[in-house]
């Protein structure tokens, strides 16, 4: 695993504690997961694909929460006794909110841009 991948790895693992802290939390407003789920999966996208650019994986992480979130709106058997389970409930979600929608916006595009400023810091120090 190359230095950045291990970087992307520990924001990674900090986002899901701080998601979960987020729900224990009474008066952390739920959006707040949410929005921490989708920086969580905008950094997994970037530990598999770690010299894409920025752009495509906003994009991709995207598509991916969107695509939970719509599956949510599917309602078999099989998939409601999964959601049951701490996976389940954890990664797949309850149950399909547009808000959800806006907060994986607002998560991804904020990890997006946090990722931009960063680099540009980066950049300019090794310049």
């Amino acid at each position: 695993m190359s230095k950045t991948r291990t970087h992307y790895f520990f924001v990674f693992l900090s986002i899901i504690i701080l998601g979960i802290l987020s729900r224990k939390i009474s008066f952390i407003p739920l959006w707040i997961g949410d929005f921490l789920y989708a920086v969580m999966i905008y950094f997994l996208v970037r530990i598999f694909l770690p010299f894409k650019k920025a752009f495509a994986i906003l994009f991709l992480s995207l598509i991916i929460c969107y695509c939970i979130e719509f599956l949510q709106l599917y309602q078999a058997e099989w998939i409601i006794e999964l959601r049951k389970t701490l996976f389940g409930r954890y990664v797949l979600g309850q149950g399909f909110l547009w808000s959800d929608i806006l907060a994986y916006t607002f998560g991804a595009s904020s990890a997006f841009v946090l990722e931009n400023i960063i680099s540009k810091i980066i950049n300019q120090k090794s310049a």
